[in-house]
């Protein structure tokens, strides 16, 4: 007698592009992320800006969307992507997905942040925005995404 092995599903492909926002000073733009209901209840990190990409929509127009979405600024190109990270992980929908984020990043002096196009669920989660030194990053006691933003910001600097 045989035994069939059935194979667990495959992971929703969740596409992503993220940016490092960078000012003049060397200081990094992030987002804190509070969710307080939903699947991802207590979770608190804080992320660079950026987001899922739309159906049919590149890694570049998506980065470029998020920013304008995220930030209200505006830019022609995103630049050459810098980073790519593929992991499992709980999106806030509640299921789990395979992760692609493509990074960008973009150099911009210092703005007024503008949150006009935030979805209902990001003016839900998304609690603050500041800027951080990479000083502040690697002392942080909260959660901050990617674990080696540091490293990658100094990497993409140095090119």
């Amino acid at each position: 007698m045989s035994e069939s092995l059935t194979s667990p599903p495959a992971l929703r492909p969740r596409p992503s592009a993220r940016l490092l926002l960078v000012d003049p000073h060397g200081r990094i733009l992030l987002f804190r992320f509070e969710f307080r209901s939903g699947p991802m209840t207590g979770r608190i990190f804080w992320a660079t800006p950026g987001g899922a990409l739309e159906p049919g929509e590149s890694f570049e127009d998506g980065a470029r969307r998020e920013l304008f979405e995220e930030t209200g600024l505006s830019i022609d190109h995103p630049g050459p992507q810098i980073a790519v990270r593929r992991f499992e992980m709980r999106a806030p929908e509640g299921d789990e997905v395979m992760a692609e984020e493509r990074y960008f990043l973009v150099r911009a002096d210092p703005f007024a942040l503008a949150d006009a196009g935030w979805t209902e669920l990001e003016r839900e989660i998304m609690t603050e925005h500041r800027w951080w030194t990479p000083a502040e990053i690697a002392a942080a006691a909260e959660k901050i995404y990617p674990e080696d933003l540091v490293e990658m910001v100094a990497a993409a600097l140095a090119t």
